[in-house]
Formats: structure tokens, C-alpha cells, sequence
């Protein structure tokens, strides 16, 4: 990309596209156009963000051209037709994770696009700064070699609240038809850290549970996963527990050969050295750092030419791993 200043046209329009204008602001892009099937949605977007553009089709969109990128924030069953329309206009591509609802359609969305334009998933977990500070102790040896990890997640998003529905479905209300719920919308994240981490991972076992009521997907799971030279990784989770937080905290232990990492909501230390090692991060007033990290890896991988390091090949591996979970626990997964 020769123009300093990419252009940028967002598909998608709800809540998580607050953070995505931001983080095009804060990298220096020009978000020329946004569009959403509900267009008050995409209108209101477009005056808070001072965007000309506004569309309710994304044909129209792309038809108008104008712009090098397309940041496909939408829900997961639209990520592979708008991803085919991008690549078909020479419009580089980020989309959300997941890629796509299966393996097999994430692997045929990349055998159709190919390498007509850059491809790059928003998996942005990897680039929290608990988490950042986790792999960067990692990195610099201070725990030596990685033998074992155990990662963690609680809420309370998904328990009975008196007079309303839980949290979670009147924040995210597309949740009340998910058949997969927290494994595909949750915890794909933390699978895909743990790769990050200690490497390629493969299922042993798997449980899932449902502990809300009327909701068709888990909320609730279990996954153990073996990874090189015998390493154990394990992974669970549940959005039903009670005196958690409604959105939901993590918890990591990196065991290495001389010493252990432990990553508790916010807080990062080693084990045995508290006093000295211990970093404390604001989550909260953190939060949007992620986002501006995975937009600038994608600007600055565009103008050098490297790879991404979540590109559309590293995301398949993670959804092959979100998807083998749902088969070690017995459960369907789609062809």
C-alpha cells in the first residue's frame, strides 16, 4: 500500500463497532464508509464517527468503491459472502472471528479468495495487555521452557436475573439461537492464546453443559488438549457462575522449567515472586488496546508486505481446534 493513509469501509454497525472506528481512528485510517442491514444503525454510527457514506447494501458499497480495505464486522454468516464480494473489488480484507461457522466453509472462503487480497481474522485476545505481558515474560526466558498451561473463564453473564432476560442475551441477543455458544463465541479466544503460547494443541477430551435455561447452546465446558514433547493444556469455562462478573474475567498459569506464570484477572506475576514481579493491568481502561494493536498489525502488514500473524491460515488451525471440542464432546459439527 503506496497511500500513507488507507481507506476503510466497515461492514457491520453494532456494538462491537465502536471499538473497530476507534482503533481506525487511532491508527491513522480513513473510514470513508460504513454499512448495516438496520440503516439507523449504520446512520448513527456514521454521525458519531463524522463517515460520509452510509449503506444498507454492501453491493451498493462496494459497487461506489473508494477504498482499500473492508473491516467485515457483521455477524458470522455474512464474513464469507462480503469476504468473496471484498476479493472480488481487490478490497484487502479483516474480518471478525470467527472466519467462518465451520472448517470447511473457512477452508473454501481461502481456496476462493486465494492471494487476490491480503486476509486477515480479528482474533485480538492474543494482543490483550495481560495477556501481551504473559507472552513477553514468556519470550524473554523468565520462566524457561513451557511444559504446561491451564486457562480459565467466568461470568456471571448467563444467570436468571429477576424481571429480565440474563445480561449476556439482552447485550448480545443473536445468543438466544446459537447452538454452539460458548466454545464458538467465547472460548475460541482462549484456545486460540493457548496456541499462541505453547504451540499447536489437539483435543484428548471434552464435556459440555447447560446450566442457563432456554438458551439451546453450552455455557458451561471442560477441554483437556495434549501439545509438543507431552505438554497438557487445559481449558474450561462457564458464563453461569454466580458472584462472578456479568461479563467475564480470565485466569492463566504458564508452568515452565524455572518457573510459573500466573495471569489473574488483572493481575500478572510469578509464583514465589510476587513482590517483585507482579503487574497490574486496567482492563477497562485498557480494553480498546487490543483493537488498535490487531488494526495496526493489519496496516503495517500491508505496507511491509509480512505475513499477519493472525492471517486467514493460523485462524483455520484455531477453528480446527474450536471445532474438534465439540467432537470430543460428542456434539455435531456441520461439514
Amino acid at each position: 500500500m503506496a497511500d500513507p493513509k488507507p481507506r476503510v469501509a466497515l461492514i457491520g454497525c453494532g456494538l462491537i463497532s465502536l471499538y473497530h472506528l476507534r482503533a481506525w481512528r487511532a491508527v491513522g485510517a480513513d473510514v470513508v464508509a460504513v454499512c448495516d442491514l438496520e440503516g439507523d444503525k449504520a446512520k448513527a454510527r456514521a454521525a458519531e464517527f463524522g463517515i460520509g457514506r452510509v449503506y444498507t447494501k454492501a453491493t451498493d458499497m462496494f459497487a461506489d468503491g473508494g477504498f482499500d480495505i473492508v473491516d467485515i464486522a457483521a455477524s458470522v454468516d455474512a464474513h464469507a459472502p462480503m469476504a468473496r464480494l471484498a476479493a472480488d473489488s481487490g478490497v484487502h480484507v479483516m474480518v471478525q472471528k470467527p472466519m467462518c461457522a465451520t472448517v470447511a466453509e473457512a477452508r473454501q472462503l481461502v481456496d476462493d479468495i486465494g492471494d487476490r487480497v491480503r486476509f486477515m481474522v480479528h482474533e485480538n485476545y492474543r494482543f490483550r495487555p495481560h495477556y501481551m505481558t504473559v507472552r513477553r515474560w514468556i519470550d524473554e526466558g523468565r520462566i524457561g521452557k513451557v511444559r504446561h498451561a491451564a486457562i480459565s473463564c467466568r461470568g456471571s453473564g448467563l444467570c436468571e436475573r429477576e424481571g429480565t432476560v440474563p445480561f449476556l442475551i439482552e447485550r448480545q441477543p443473536y445468543l438466544k439461537g446459537f447452538q454452539r455458544n460458548l466454545v464458538f463465541e467465547t472460548m475460541i479466544h482462549h484456545l486460540d492464546v493457548l496456541r499462541c503460547l505453547v504451540g499447536s494443541l489437539h483435543v484428548v477430551a471434552a464435556r459440555l453443559g447447560r446450566l442457563a435455561k432456554d438458551l439451546p447452546g453450552e455455557d458451561t465446558a471442560a477441554i483437556l488438549m495434549e501439545g509438543p514433547n507431552g505438554l497438557i493444556a487445559t481449558a474450561d469455562g462457564s458464563l453461569c457462575a454466580p458472584g462472578y462478573p456479568q461479563l467475564h474475567g480470565d485466569r492463566l498459569e504458564v508452568i515452565g522449567t524455572a518457573g510459573t506464570i500466573i495471569m489473574d484477572l488483572n493481575r500478572v506475576y510469578i509464583v514465589g515472586r510476587e513482590t517483585e514481579t507482579v503487574e497490574e493491568v486496567d482492563l477497562l481502561g485498557r480494553y480498546q488496546e487490543c483493537f488498535d494493536t490487531a488494526m495496526r498489525a493489519f496496516v503495517d502488514g500491508l505496507r511491509t508486505g509480512q505475513p499477519f500473524e493472525t492471517d486467514r491460515l493460523d485462524n483455520i488451525q484455531t477453528l480446527e481446534l474450536m471445532e474438534s471440542v465439540y467432537r470430543a464432546a460428542g456434539a455435531e459439527v456441520a461439514a
